[in-house]
C-alpha cells in the first residue's frame, strides 16, 4: 500500500509568528517598512569587496590557486643484479632506484596579493602561508608562532627545541608567524624549532637483525648518516660542488648506479639530474643563510626477502635558508630525502667494506622551479612571483612528514615555505 501523504503543513506555508505579523501590519500602515532591507552604502560595498579579495587570497593559500612549481621525476638507473654469496654465488634480488619529486616554486599568489605586493611587498608576504597570518601548533602541540630562526620567542625567551622524531607524525606542523630575513631565515617556518646540522641525524641502537650482526648494522647506520650529511649538508656541495665524499661512500659493486650518479654531477640532463640525490645551489644567484635545519628518523627492519639481510630507511627533511645574492630577499627551500640502504651478513653476501649498497633514494624538493637538467635547485623569491601568472596544480605542504614521499611526475604548488 502506498504511504499516505502527511497532512501536516509544510514549514514554508506555516503562518508567521504573531509578533512578526503585527510588526508587518504596523510597518504597512506607516508606509515605511522599518524592517525592510536597505541599499548598502558605497563604503559598505567597498569593505565587502575587500573581504572578498581576502577570501580569495586565503583560498589560494589553501591550495586552490597557485603557480606551477616543480616536477616529480622517477629515475631508475641500471644496477648490478646484486651481491654475490659465498661458494654458491647466489644472486640477490632487487634493483636500486632513484626517484625525484620536485615540488617547487614558492606558490599561491592571487590578484589581490599582486596588487598589494606591487606597493608593499611586506604586507603581501603576510598573506602567504607561513607569513604574518595564522598561528598554530606544531605536531608536538607546542606553539611555534612566536619562535624566530634562532629558536627564540618574540618575548626574548628561548624556546625549547622539538623532541627528536621517533615515529611518523600524525599530521603537518602548525603555521608560524613572521617573514624570513637574512638574519633570521627560519622565521615563519616550523623549522625554527628543528635541530641544526648533522647532529639532528640520530642513529638507533644497533642490534642484530634477521641474521645480520649488530656490528654490521652499526656500520651501515653510520655510513647512512655520513652519506646524508655529505649529500645535503657539505658546504662545498651546497655551493654546486662535486659530492666527492658522498660518491666515495657508494659501493663500487653498484657500478652502473655509481656511474649514473657521477655522470649526473658532471653532465646533468633532464633524465639524470644530480639534485635527485644531492642538494646543490648556484652560488652566483643565492646565498645560503643560517644553519640548515634537519628533522627525521632512521629505522632498521628485516629484509623479508632473504635471511641475513636488513633494510635501513632514513627519512629526513632538510630546510635551507636562501637569500638573493646582492639583496635582502630571503626564502626557504625544503628537501626531503628517503634513503634505503641494504645491510647484509658479510659471511653470506659480498660487499665492499665501509661502503653503502643503496637500494632506493626518493626525494621531494619544495621551492625549485620546473626547469630540468641544470643540476641545481633554483628557488623563487617573492619578487619573482609578482611577474608570474598563477597556475593550478597539485598542492603539497613540504613540512608534512605524516605522508609518504610523492611519486607523481608533475608540477604543483607548495602551500608554504
Amino acid at each position: 500500500m502506498a504511504e499516505k501523504p502527511s497532512e501536516e503543513p509544510r514549514p514554508e506555508s506555516a503562518a508567521p509568528p504573531g509578533d512578526a505579523w503585527e510588526q508587518f501590519l504596523r510597518d504597512s500602515e506607516a508606509g515605511v517598512p522599518a524592517s525592510a532591507p536597505k541599499e548598502p552604502s558605497a563604503r559598505a560595498r567597498m569593505v565587502t569587496e575587500r573581504l572578498r579579495a581576502l577570501d580569495e587570497a586565503h583560498a589560494a593559500a589553501a591550495g586552490r590557486k597557485g603557480r606551477r612549481f616543480g616536477r616529480s621525476r622517477p629515475v631508475a638507473p641500471a644496477r648490478p643484479e646484486g651481491w654475490r654469496t659465498g661458494p654458491a654465488w647466489r644472486e640477490m634480488d632487487g634493483r636500486a632506484s632513484r626517484r625525484r619529486t620536485v615540488w617547487s616554486v614558492v606558490g599561491v599568489l592571487t590578484a589581490a596579493a599582486l596588487a598589494v605586493g606591487a606597493v608593499n611587498p611586506s604586507a603581501a608576504l603576510s598573506w602567504l602561508p607561513g607569513g604574518l597570518g595564522g598561528g598554530g601548533a606544531d605536531a608536538s602541540g607546542a606553539s611555534a608562532s612566536r619562535v624566530d630562526a634562532s629558536g627564540v620567542e618574540a618575548s626574548g625567551v628561548e624556546a625549547s627545541p622539538l623532541a627528536p622524531e621517533t615515529a611518523r607524525p600524525t599530521g603537518a606542523p602548525g603555521e608560524a608567524e613572521g617573514i624570513p630575513t637574512r638574519e633570521r631565515p627560519f622565521t615563519g617556518s616550523p623549522a625554527a624549532r628543528w635541530e641544526a646540522g648533522a647532529d639532528a641525524i640520530r642513529l638507533p641502537r644497533a642490534k642484530a637483525v634477521n641474521g645480520v650482526p649488530a656490528a654490521r648494522i652499526e656500520e651501515a647506520l653510520r655510513g647512512t648518516k655520513e652519506f646524508l650529511a655529505a649529500a645535503n649538508l657539505d658546504p662545498a656541495v651546497l655551493k654546486g660542488g662535486e659530492p666527492v665524499k658522498a660518491l666515495a661512500l657508494v659501493d663500487p659493486l653498484e657500478a652502473d648506479y655509481l656511474a649514473d650518479l657521477r655522470a649526473a654531477v658532471r653532465r646533468p640532463t633532464e633524465d639524470n639530474d644530480p639534485v635527485s640525490a644531492f642538494t646543490r645551489f648556484d652560488p652566483e644567484k643565492v646565498d645560503l643563510v643560517g644553519a640548515v635545519r634537519v628533522r627525521g628518523r632512521m629505522t632498521v627492519a628485516p629484509d623479508t626477502a632473504a635471511e641475513g639481510r636488513a633494510l635501513i630507511t632514513a627519512d629526513y627533511t632538510f630546510v635551507y635558508g636562501v637569500a638573493r645574492v646582492g639583496g635582502d630577499e630571503t626564502t626557504r627551500v625544503i628537501v626531503r630525502r628517503v634513503l634505503q640502504v641494504d645491510a647484509a651478513d658479510p659471511s653470506r653476501y659480498q660487499g665492499t667494506e665501509g661502503r653503502l649498497w643503496i637500494r632506493d633514494l626518493a626525494s621531494e624538493i619544495g621551492n625549485d622551479d620546473c626547469r630540468e637538467g641544470d643540476g641545481l635547485i633554483n628557488p623563487s623569491f617573492f619578487s619573482d612571483l609578482l611577474s608570474a601568472s598563477p597556475q593550478a596544480g597539485g598542492t603539497r605542504d613540504p613540512y608534512d612528514r605524516s605522508t609518504s614521499v610523492s611519486r607523481e611526475d608533475e608540477c604543483g604548488v607548495v602551500s608554504r615555505t
